[in-house]
């Protein structure tokens, strides 16, 4: 499973030979010491530093469980986790899988100069409500990871609104992050043309691995994929109905291959609900 951005940078940096060799491909493709994490450029934000640094993550973590002789039979993937998942795949290489994370990046800081957006995580409760309040507001369903972990996204102005209607409903919390675009919304149309100028440049090859899309569940062909870029970025993560199928289809063993493991306890949530059921 390869999850999205990170929220933050660990500055305790892995030492071993995968580690130094991502990390020198992630400066070569896209300019970012994963060490020092310092802005390359202009259009780089934090969020783009992000972005790149869990795409870098993930790859390293992939190489580290083949060498510990870890074959996986299905991958999955969530948000931006679609990068390393590919490469991993076999569909791209890893520095084009960086380099693409880092294009797509740089590209949705445009959005952010002329307006700001927020990313707002409700937890607590169910869909109908939250699909209710994000009507309401404006915003749109970004991220549906388990019955009650949303995520929604939209102008910062209605995030705050949003928010606020959130907790009157009873949400056990709601948090907002500042991002540089709207992923997952149909807001992604504006910057539509330029995404798919950049998607358009790689060579996509059969995935060698099964590789479960995060929004109708099939397995993508190389065919496949370059429609499914463009998708992804303005349709939202059905992070849940992901877990089930890959459930249904005979995984037994998950791992969480990038940094964190909040996928992790998405599915412990969706099990722990259906046990209840």
């Amino acid at each position: 499973m390869f999850p999205g951005q990170p929220l933050f940078h660990n500055a305790q940096m892995p030492e071993d030979a995968d580690f130094i060799e991502i990390a020198e491909l992630t400066q070569q493709r896209t300019g970012l010491n994963l060490c020092d994490f310092n802005s390359p450029g202009k259009e780089w934000t934090e969020s783009v530093m992000l972005q790149v640094y869990g795409v870098a993550m993930s790859l390293y973590r992939a190489r580290r469980f083949r060498r510990e002789g870890v074959k996986a039979d299905l991958i999955a993937e969530h948000s931006m986790g679609i990068y390393p998942a590919l490469a991993v795949s076999g569909s791209i290489s890893e520095g084009d899988a960086l380099e693409l994370t880092c294009r797509v990046g740089c590209c949705m800081t445009g959005m952010g100069k002329s307006r700001q957006y927020a990313l707002g995580c409700i937890v607590g409760l169910t869909l109908e409500p939250v699909l209710s309040i994000a009507e309401n507001n404006g915003v749109y369903p970004a991220n549906l990871n388990t019955s009650r972990h949303f995520l929604l996204s939209g102008e910062r102005h209605n995030m705050e609104a949003a928010e606020v209607e959130a907790l009157a409903h009873g949400a056990f919390s709601v948090k907002l992050f500042p991002c540089d675009a709207p992923l997952h919304t149909p807001l992604m149309a504006e910057v539509e043309a330029e995404m798919q100028q950049v998607f358009s440049g790689y060579r996509y090859l059969e995935p060698t691995v099964p590789l479960l899309n995060h929004i109708d569940q099939d397995f993508l062909s190389a065919a496949d994929i370059p429609d499914f870029m463009m998708r992804e970025l303005e349709l939202p993560v059905y992070w849940e109905e992901c877990y089930k199928a890959l459930r249904k289809a005979g995984a037994g063993t998950f791992l969480e291959v990038g940094a964190g493991d909040s996928l992790k306890k998405y599915n412990r949530w969706i099990e722990s609900e259906a046990a209840r059921q």
